[in-house]
């Protein structure tokens, strides 16, 4: 009786171990979306100006040859 109580325990830590495995996995995928969406909106937000500044980069850079 007290094996089969040990192997239950050490199942049940198993299991338990397994779960916050999983979502922790589940916790970083949603951070990976959350700064995506993030980057994403910003990106919208400041289109104008990331535009001006990559043509006057580019620009510059042409006057290099």
């Amino acid at each position: 009786m007290r094996e089969f109580k040990d192997e239950r325990i050490k199942r049940m830590r198993k299991f338990k171990q397994g779960i916050n495995i999983r979502s922790k996995k589940g916790m970083e995928l949603v951070q990976v979306a959350i700064l995506v969406a993030l980057a994403v909106a910003i990106g919208l937000i400041f289109k104008s100006e990331i535009t001006a500044f990559v043509n006057d980069t580019f620009n510059g850079l042409q006057g290099f040859n």
